[in-house]
């Protein structure tokens, strides 16, 4: 089924689209630069942009590390990047009640991987009506998103996205399956890759998450190349202070040369 995510179709048989952005809201000028940096890409790509940030990033390894503003602040901030920018716009929800919320703001509510499972969180995303992207979790199959995806169907919602993000291969290690694509790819559900939470390695610095983002580039082609509707990749101008992911997050720099060349290879794929 194809829908769309404010102007940016998604399906089986739409155009390659980047959901991309900073981990976490930093600030307001910040999301306002990296959005218009993305929207001079996708321009200059022919690609559409999906902008996503997170107001809270509730499951960071440590108690002491930085979350985000904030649901208040950070959906006013969201709506400022919409109103500047006219890219559309998305967010993690990480409670039911946080859903309709955020549904007034955004244009598609993302279920983070741990919380995919949460079937009262999943329904409430549903019920808004938005687009509902969910994150694949580390620790299943990807066989077991069907459950996810009735639990959305059966709310009344048939605008799913599912987005694959590495599995759980021992500890403080992801490893990238790219025959998942195509598993749930038969759930009718358009499929995302996300190139840089793939080169996570979860926990590895103790406090914090581990990661190697010179390899995102290289999952995201291969990503396109095993099928993927779409790319999910995390961005900033300064990746080193970013104040979440900074060890896997990807510099902006090296966003429109790595679409010049998935989108060949989508074109390539598909024919």
């Amino acid at each position: 089924m194809n829908f769309k995510i404010g102007g940016v179709e998604i399906g089986l048989e739409a155009p390659l689209f980047v959901m991309a952005g900073p981990c976490v809201i930093e600030s307001k000028a910040c999301c306002l630069d990296i959005a218009g940096k993305l929207l001079a890409i996708g321009r200059r790509t022919d690609t559409p942009i999906i902008f996503k940030a997170s107001f809270d990033k509730a499951n960071r390894s440590s108690l002491h590390s930085f979350r985000g503003p904030g649901i208040d602040k950070g959906l006013e901030i969201l709506a400022a990047v919409r109103q500047d920018t006219g890219l559309p716009v998305m967010t993690d929800v990480h409670e039911p009640a946080q859903a309709a919320l955020a549904a007034e703001v955004v244009d598609c509510l993302q279920v983070p991987a741990f919380l995919c499972r949460q079937t009262d969180l999943l329904c409430a995303c549903a019920r808004t009506g938005k687009p509902v992207n969910v994150k694949k979790g580390q620790f299943l199959s990807p066989v077991e998103m069907q459950n996810v995806v009735e639990k959305i169907r059966a709310s009344g919602n048939e605008k799913i996205a599912l987005t694959e993000r590495g599995t759980f291969f021992g500890y403080n290690r992801l490893v990238s399956d790219m025959t998942a694509i195509e598993i749930m790819k038969r759930l009718g559900c358009p499929v995302i890759f996300d190139a840089t939470h793939s080169t996570q390695q979860p926990g590895g610095l103790g406090d914090a998450s581990a990661g190697r983002r010179e390899m995102a580039p290289i999952l995201a082609k291969a990503a396109v190349a095993a099928g993927a509707d779409g790319l999910f990749i995390e961005v900033h101008t300064d990746p080193e202070k970013s104040k979440s992911d900074a060890a896997c997050i990807m510099p902006l720099d090296w966003l429109e040369e790595l679409l010049t060349v998935c989108k060949r290879i989508f074109s390539a794929v598909r024919g």
